[in-house]
């Protein structure tokens, strides 16, 4: 008798078929605690926004208290994540943002959120690879007396980052690991050393003063303080590719959101007490970006200070990787629910990989990068050059998009469970949610109000509403093919944000 290799059911994990499986569903048990912690912690770049995020707020925002916004954001995020970690228990599936605010508020507005998230993470990765190729191109011109355009090493890491994409997760994440400890190391070596040597202010407490946040620039600083947590909420991206999600995922994202607010608030303490807390926003005026190293030169020396300078790339680099993985096992989720083309929704080969996402999520960075190189007329160290306007761009369409997803999220999260019936066991969660969510709301509209100040145009400029239009029309188009679908391809529709479950009631239905 001979056997169709398409019709053996050879189980794997969750009941797919071992041919449909290896195609349609991600590789189980790849990731536990450490792996999946260390895969989305890397999104959050700690040496970038310790060196880059932390003195712009502290130059632009005039905020001396920025170590309480990470902490009240901490709070924030933490009150998000009991929700988010609940509904994770529930759903497991890659397209996490839009497969919760579809199982909450219904296909149409799922399919609207997985455009959204698919524009949002290129974008914030995308951005990236303009200050990774600008600081490589420093380098090279400092260290190496070579003079290369910032797009050669840009598009280099495009394709590395790449040919990584394609391999097992749990070897992204060990890459992932090295690079996130060495970063948070140099980071806490500072820290240990401003508290050892403080300014002459001494170990003052200052900057956590409630004092301290008041005037205009408080919502803008909300803005950017909340986009050095990004990272966090990517947990449940790789739900399908641990062995336990429903008890990885939560103690990772809360082991994620707390871990940053604490070491983010410390940091951005630490460059208070060096500098004291009168002079911290008058030297992060004078030194921009290279306060951070400005600090350790005196403290650690030259040598100490090089290595942080490497290590910022590398760091990067991390990011670039963590946010091209996310962005494909979206766009995996986005095929197997036919909100792609089918080919997106198969995994490639023996890694298990969402190899087409991977794919597609290069040719976007690769054109965007080649745009932005033609358009850019200008020296590297011009402050006005193309390359530093993808990385603020990119980053705060990418960080609005974002923000939108968490209050989404969190409205579909009650609504989920009161359709459950649940609303009373669940009834704490819910009322933590829906605080998170108008919290995440109001900071969203500081995002928009002042998004000519993120990236740095007038009060008068087009770009004020053209790049937050960019969400806009994603949402706008997601809505649209939801619309599309629940008319003309209801099976396809009723789809949408189930993930495995909707081969598993095929797989039922058939038998």
């Amino acid at each position: 008798m001979t056997t169709d290799s398409s019709r053996t059911n050879t189980s794997a994990p969750g009941g797919i078929s071992t041919f449909k499986g290896q195609e349609r569903a991600l590789r189980a048990d790849r990731l536990g605690t450490g792996g999946l912690l260390l895969s989305v912690l890397a999104a959050t770049a700690p040496l970038m926004v310790v060196a880059g995020v932390m003195p712009t707020t502290y130059a632009v925002m005039g905020i001396v208290g920025q170590p309480l916004l990470f902490v009240l954001l901490g709070v924030v995020l933490i009150l998000f994540s009991v929700g988010y970690a609940e509904m994770s228990r529930h759903v497991h599936n890659a397209g996490a943002f839009y497969a919760y605010i579809s199982r909450g508020l219904g296909g149409t507005a799922g399919a609207g959120a997985a455009l959204v998230a698919l524009v949002a993470y290129n974008a914030l990765q995308v951005g990236i690879y303009g200050i990774f190729g600008f600081e490589v191109s420093g380098l090279l011109a400092t260290y190496a007396d070579l003079e290369v355009a910032w797009w050669i090493p840009a598009l280099l890491a495009a394709l590395a980052v790449g040919l990584l994409g394609w391999l097992k997760i749990d070897v992204n994440a060990r890459v992932l690991g090295v690079l996130l400890v060495i970063e948070v190391l140099l980071v806490v070596i500072f820290d240990v050393a401003a508290i050892a040597d403080p300014g002459k202010e001494g170990l003052s407490l200052h900057a956590f003063n409630p004092d301290t946040l008041t005037g205009a620039g408080v919502g803008t600083a909300l803005c950017f303080c909340i986009a050095a947590f990004l990272g966090f909420e990517q947990a449940p991206v790789y739900a399908e590719e641990t062995s336990r999600p429903h008890v990885l995922v939560p103690r990772v994202m809360f082991l994620a959101v707390g871990g940053v607010a604490v070491f983010f608030a410390l940091s951005s303490w630490a460059l208070t007490v060096a500098t004291g807390p009168s002079a911290i926003v008058g030297t992060a005026q004078k030194q921009s970006a290279g306060l951070l190293f400005f600090l350790t030169e005196s403290r650690l020396g030259g040598t100490f200070t090089d290595v942080l300078h490497i290590l910022f790339v590398t760091g990067m680099f991390a990011a670039l990787l963590s946010f091209h993985n996310v962005v494909a096992r979206y766009a995996f989720a986005m095929g197997r629910e036919g909100l792609l083309p089918a080919a997106f929704g198969r995994t490639s080969g023996s890694s298990g990989a969402p190899g087409t996402g991977s794919l597609l999520q290069t040719v976007v960075a690769v054109v965007v990068v080649i745009a932005f190189a033609v358009a850019d007329d200008k020296p590297v160290g011009d402050p006005t050059a193309p390359v530093l306007h993808l990385f603020t761009w990119c980053g705060n369409i990418g960080a609005l998009g974002v923000i939108l997803l968490m209050a989404a999220a969190s409205l579909s999260v009650v609504v989920f469970f009161v359709r459950r019936g649940a609303a009373g066991a669940q009834s704490w969660r819910l009322v933590t949610s829906a605080v998170a969510g108008i919290a995440l709301l109001v900071i969203a509209g500081y995002t928009v109000k002042d998004f000519e100040v993120l990236v740095g145009a007038g009060p008068d400029s087009s770009l004020s509403w053209v790049l937050p239009g960019v969400i806009g029309l994603a949402l706008a188009a997601g809505l649209v093919l939801g619309l599309v679908l629940r008319a003309r391809a209801p099976e396809k529709h009723a789809r949408i944000g189930l993930g495995n479950e909707a081969f598993q009631l095929d797989k039922a239905a058939s038998s």
